[in-house]
């Protein structure tokens, strides 16, 4: 077996399957189950809160710094995807670091839109209940782009990432890695 090296700590990890479960709750619920679905909405706010300050402060590869690359890093190993030379990184790559990106700020627009049509002001106002779903929609298909990149990314680099957001231990750094 292979030398390992931890990646992800056990927050990231608590995390990326609480926020999993609570989606899921609330995307099976949303039709019949109103308590049901607006305490998995609960549960996925109180979750992002939770990351965005451990973005800030929290272990190596969990901070937004570490992961957070420039339009123009994203873009070029986007190129370098396609053409199927694109580095392995021990954290995110730069399109993973995006994916976060994306999921938390519609994540967190689908809390906000949801709490908002709780309330006395926006009960019943089409708009906010149309950005909803509008949101949820999006949410879906970025989940759906992101299993897919960590497909590509698992076979492509010949390591289960989703066994590493279980266990948070991905392979050590071989020569080419990036590590930072």
């Amino acid at each position: 077996m292979s030398a390992t090296v931890k990646v992800w700590d056990p927050f990231v990890r608590v995390f990326h399957w609480c926020l999993v479960a609570s989606f899921a709750i609330a995307w099976a619920s949303s039709e019949d189950g109103r308590n049901l679905h607006q305490w998995a909405g609960y549960a996925a706010a109180s979750l992002i809160a939770l990351r965005l300050v451990w973005g800030v402060a929290g272990s190596r590869y969990a901070r937004f710094g570490q992961f957070l690359r420039t339009p123009r890093s994203v873009a070029g190993y986007l190129i370098d995807i396609l053409k199927g030379r694109e580095a392995r990184y021990l954290g995110h790559n730069p399109a993973g670091g995006l994916m976060i990106l994306a999921l938390i700020t519609v994540m967190a627009g689908l809390c906000l839109t949801g709490w908002l049509y709780t309330t006395d002001a926006f009960w019943g106002v089409d708009w906010v209940e149309e950005t909803h779903e509008a949101l949820a929609n999006i949410l879906l298909a970025l989940v759906g782009l992101h299993v897919a990149g960590v497909v590509v990314a698992s076979l492509r680099h010949r390591e289960n990432l989703v066994r590493a957001m279980f266990t948070g231990r991905k392979r050590a750094p071989g020569r080419g890695d990036i590590t930072a």
